[in-house]
């Protein structure tokens, strides 16, 4: 008598993966296959020369060190401002936490303008910091200050959860046994909490490589100081250079995947970790 197939909880399994694959595929892969094309289609030295021209090299140095300031910044801001919100309740709270995600609804270009406006040498901030000697719009810090901006939520939000579901009696427990704040932190919090702020810090950086809309009203795009990668990649193609626009792209395009792929892995560690505090 031949055996029953089993059949599985969810039905719908062969179309559900049908459709992700199709869709993974044209919104995805295609673009990225085309890509990595149209770079193949240059020689070896006309894609060394243009991925990495003295221009290139300045364009991702201020796109990878900006970007890198701004996640360092948020690693720091984030977990503090998740840990006000999940530990402490006052008036505004609600509102600050929808604040948080401002920059996820906020339109870039928009958020570069109003920065801009707020951080120039006239500006409400401007003016105060230009009178102490800083200058912040069209220097490398006012890219930094727009990428802190559009990358916060991502650590706040990855902390937020596993802040949430850590039970204070792990710190009771480690102040009876004697241990200080910055001791209980060190050894009983951040533990914990490290994998969140990692991941939270990769996705800050991943977007911050990429940012355009926030960064290119109030960086100045000076070539060789302030110019971004994606800008460059704007700016070739507007001179019709499509072999020079596709291997930066294909450079970027490197960095970033790398980026997520070092994210998934700290993702899948903050799902063990949590599986260990619910235990």
């Amino acid at each position: 008598m031949a055996t029953k197939r089993k059949r599985r909880v969810l039905p719908g399994f062969g179309l559900s993966l049908g459709f992700a694959a199709t869709y993974l595929g044209l919104i995805v892969l295609l673009p990225i296959a085309a890509l990595v094309v149209k770079a193949a289609s240059a020689t070896p030295s006309e894609f060394f020369a243009a991925a990495f021209s003295e221009r290139a090299l300045a364009a991702y140095q201020v796109s990878f060190g900006t970007a890198l300031a701004a996640a360092t910044f948020n690693a720091i801001a984030g977990p503090v401002l998740a840990w006000v919100l999940v530990r402490y309740r006052f008036p505004g709270r609600e509102l600050i936490d929808a604040l948080v995600d401002l920059p996820f609804a906020l339109p870039t270009a928009v958020a570069g303008i109003t920065l801009t406006a707020l951080l120039s040498q006239n500006g409400l901030l401007g003016e105060p910091l230009a009178k102490l000697g800083i200058e912040v719009v069209y220097t490398p810090l006012g890219i930094s200050v727009a990428l802190a901006f559009v990358g916060l939520p991502f650590v706040v939000r990855s902390v937020q959860p596993v802040l949430v579901d850590l039970d204070k009696e792990w710190e009771e427990a480690a102040a009876t046994l004697g241990a200080g704040r910055w001791r209980t932190f060190r050894s009983v919090l951040l533990p914990v909490l490290g994998p969140a702020i990692a991941t939270g810090f990769a996705m800050a950086f991943a977007r911050g490589i990429g940012e355009y809309g926030s960064v290119v009203f109030i960086s100045g795009n000076m070539p060789y100081e302030t110019e971004i990668a994606p800008l460059l990649i704007v700016t070739q193609l507007e001179q019709y250079d499509y072999v020079g626009a596709t291997a930066i792209a294909l450079v970027m395009l490197v960095a970033s995947f790398s980026l997520l792929l070092a994210m998934n892995a700290l993702q899948r560690r903050v799902g063990a970790t949590r599986t260990e505090v619910h235990a």
